[in-house]
């Protein structure tokens, strides 16, 4: 039981809670110790929080997700787990850690139960919206990067919040675009209420947004200041580079139902991370 409530836990997702570090590097606060140790609790806490998450989720699930192709080998969906031990283990993770975020910092403990109350309205009711589940998953992202900010106590810049929202709604789309090549409405009924080309154009909108505020973001005049270099802008490159070859992946190898899969699994996706991650030390940390 222990193993599957581990698998339910979902441990393989929570790279995405590395947003959480954007505010330490972009604050050139890296080599602080006392920053680092708190984005680092930060990030822990994220990872327990969103996998209680998707415990929750999993529970609410359990029939919809063993029709699913993929997700039926869940644990829960399959039925070698219960839902009564998930429950309480979502409830242990989740209220634990929502007490300590706010030992770490009242505001980033704000900051975190805004992210369980966000994903609740998601798991109930949002998630069955059209548009407004991809925002939902945005606003998650952005909540994490802020929460980054609030734990080490710096303001975050608003050309960053533009880009992860651009960009987490660049991959929420992608993911669904994907979903609705291979699944139906009763895997997931509000596929029902997008189209392959309203996809696409919402795609294409975020994924240019995403491109075009980085690329604000790094010209930025106050952004040179506060890094003390205008070199950033080398950087924009390697991004669009990623954001093409994801939608390489999304559009001619149906790889965007797990994003996290596609990053490490991808060697050209894996480079560009690694590079621009390299690049961008170099640059404000020379």
């Amino acid at each position: 039981m222990l193993k599957d409530i581990i698998t339910s836990m979902r441990p393989g997702q929570w790279v995405k809670n590395i947003v959480i570090f954007a505010a330490l590097v972009f604050s050139l606060n890296v080599s602080d110790r006392e920053s680092l140790l708190r984005s680092l609790a930060a990030f822990a806490l994220f990872c327990l929080l969103s996998s209680a998450v998707y415990l929750l989720n999993d529970v609410m699930d359990q029939k919809r997700d063993a029709a699913h192709p993929l997700k039926r080998n869940r644990p829960l969906a399959s039925g070698r787990l219960s839902p009564k031990p998930a429950i309480v283990a979502a409830a242990l993770l989740g209220g634990g850690s929502i007490v300590i975020a706010f030992i770490l910092s009242p505001a980033f403990g704000l900051a975190a139960l805004s992210y369980v109350m966000l994903m609740l309205f998601y798991t109930f009711w949002l998630k069955n919206i059209v548009i407004a589940d991809v925002f939902a998953i945005a606003a998650g992202f952005v909540i994490r990067a802020v929460a980054g900010a609030e734990a080490i106590g710096v303001p975050i810049s608003d050309w960053l919040l533009v880009c992860v929202i651009m960009l987490a709604l660049f991959l929420a789309l992608c993911k669904r675009r994907q979903e609705i090549s291979y699944l139906d409405d009763s895997a997931r009924p509000v596929l029902g209420q997008y189209s392959k080309n309203l996809l696409d154009q919402m795609v294409a909108m975020a994924g240019s947004g995403a491109a075009i505020c980085y690329s604000l973001y790094t010209l930025w005049p106050e952004t040179v200041h506060k890094l003390g270099t205008a070199d950033m802008k080398y950087t924009i490159p390697l991004v669009i580079f990623g954001l093409f070859r994801y939608l390489f992946l999304v559009y001619k190898r149906q790889e965007a139902e797990r994003p996290e899969r596609a990053l490490f699994t991808d060697p050209w996706i894996l480079g560009d991370i690694l590079l621009y991650g390299l690049l961008v030390w170099y640059l404000i940390y020379k």
